[in-house]
């Protein structure tokens, strides 16, 4: 059922007058501050004014010189070069962050301390690298720079829909002896959570350790502030990542956008849904939700497991006993290779964005992908045009209903370039097409939570689930052809009548695209 318009009204009006408005208030009017303040520098003083330039100018060398995304570096030019004072004390500003100096402190201690414990099991390695020899080179990455090796012995179950998914996992829940450990980037009251809930509540008081995290953003609109507190008088341990706080700061911008839950280290869940009502098509939120996930049992939990503790423990640095939780399953005789892996934005290093070039670039056949954003820099877009070019079938399925009407702008501005190259665009007609899937040429697929745009590839931290050779693969292929029945073909015609507005708001946004 849709919400009605009184209670739309009354969402935002609570939005606005609570914590949301009060954050947002606080933003602008720092920034605010901070331009004043050096605008009457400026006028104070020619000598303050010439070392700003001064400044300005070293910002300018600094950016051209830096090991950034080309992208990126023009989305910092420009302001700079435009605006050079204001611009580039902004930069400095975000830049010199200390609270982002020791969130990446901590996270590469825990890689440290925990890289002993998720080794490569070189016989596995073996069979991948002679099953696909173009993996030697893809595996020996993952393990020297993600850090999660390729795992066998493990069973992979695709699930088209958060409505299937959901009912699974519940089960799963239900079966738990030792620990759950779940990480959402969102977590809404609702039937969804309330169901969960009462499971980790009864769980709890039977002894099984329960583990929870969720982003900082839902403390502004979805969840109380406290409610860490609240969850563990009954016994559930949680934790808030990154907290929204009133204050002007780069690592705000750094959102936990992962979705992990791992069950006594048999069982773990990924993939694009969240813990809303929404995801499981309960409420209607742009039309029907289409989003997806993966269920893995067997050796590549562990991967998951890892990915786990290594978030819990930036927000707790108490010491973790890693291999209490790192379970040695039943073996399985399963088909193929699973590598669950995670992306942190802040290593320099696109794990993510990599994994889909690696696809992209060894396609032989096709490439069929969904996403929900389409915001791309100049290397994934030129990998896009260039397998097409080369004969590989590369389709791609996009939102009809946008739930970010600029995001939808900037989207339509990489279209023509695209569609021109022979890169088939179709958008989801029903509602929103949410899902983050890969596959290709039957052998290759990635489920997880890594949009192709910006904020995923750089800003996030992400988590996601590669497979090589697995049984669900077919699965994820048949989903995606059953899909592309439910959506519209976008033609020159299309593009053509998009309005002038859309065009030109599109170009300038794809300008700024990698600081959005």
């Amino acid at each position: 059922m849709k919400p009605s318009g009184t209670r739309i009204k009354k969402s935002l009006l609570r939005i606005i007058l609570g914590r949301t408005g009060f954050t947002a208030l606080a933003l602008i009017t720092q920034l605010l501050l901070i331009l004043i303040y050096f605008k009457f520098l400026m006028d104070y003083s020619e000598a303050v004014t010439v070392l700003l330039y001064f400044i300005s100018f070293g910002v300018l060398l600094h950016i051209l010189n830096s090991d950034e995304n080309p992208s990126y570096k023009i989305a910092w030019l420009l302001p700079v070069a435009i605006f050079p004072v204001f611009g580039a004390l902004i930069f400095l500003f975000f830049k010199l962050q200390p609270s982002v100096k020791v969130i990446n402190s901590k996270l590469k201690h825990n890689i440290f301390k925990s890289r002993k414990y998720l080794k490569q099991d070189k016989k596995v390695l073996n069979e991948y690298c002679a099953q696909y020899p173009a993996g030697e080179g893809f595996s020996r990455y993952m393990d020297n720079y993600a850090g999660y090796p390729v795992c066998g012995n493990t069973d992979a179950v695709y699930f088209p829909l958060g409505d299937e998914m959901y009912p699974v996992l519940l089960e799963k829940l239900e079966s738990a002896k030792s620990f759950i450990f779940m990480e959402f980037f969102i977590i809404d009251r609702g039937e969804m959570w309330e169901s969960i809930f009462e499971i980790l509540k009864r769980k709890a008081a039977e002894g099984v350790e329960i583990r929870l995290m969720y982003d900082g953003l839902c403390s502004i609109a979805m969840l109380p502030r406290n409610y860490p507190k609240t969850l563990a008088q009954d016994g559930i341990q949680c934790r808030i990542f990154n907290p929204v706080r009133p204050f002007l700061s780069s690592s705000q911008n750094n959102r936990d956008h992962r979705k992990i839950c791992v069950i006594d280290g048999e069982c773990g869940f990924t993939g694009g849904v969240n813990i809303a009502d929404e995801y499981i098509n309960r409420i209607v939120r742009f039309g029907h939700w289409k989003d997806t996930a993966v269920m893995i049992e067997g050796e590549a939990v562990n991967n998951l497991t890892m990915m786990f503790l290594q978030m819990w423990n930036i927000t707790d640095i108490s010491a973790n006993d890693y291999p209490k939780y790192l379970a040695a399953p039943e073996k399985k005789t399963a088909a193929g290779f699973v590598l669950p892996f995670g992306d942190s934005p802040l290593d320099k290093e696109p794990v993510g964005k990599e994994v889909y070039l690696h696809i992209l670039n060894n396609a032989k056949k096709y490439v069929h992908i969904t996403t929900p954003y389409l915001v791309l820099d100049d290397e994934m877009e030129s990998a896009l045009i260039y397998a097409a070019k080369r004969g590989v079938d590369v389709k791609l399925i996009l939102p009809h209903k946008p739930d970010k009407r600029y995001v939808f702008y900037l989207a339509h501005a990489h279209y023509p370039a695209l569609i021109n190259a022979g890169v088939r665009i179709y958008e989801y007609t029903p509602g929103f097409m949410h899902a983050k899937t890969y596959v290709s040429d039957d052998m290759h697929a990635v489920v997880g939570t890594i949009n192709m745009d910006f904020r995923s590839l750089y800003l996030h931290w992400e988590c996601a689930c590669y497979m090589y050779g697995t049984d669900c693969i077919a699965d994820i292929e048949r989903d995606f052809r059953h899909t592309l029945k439910q959506c519209t073909a976008i033609t020159d015609a299309d593009i053509k009548s998009f309005s002038i507005f859309e065009k030109l708001t599109g170009r300038i946004l794809k300008i700024f695209a990698p600081l959005m």
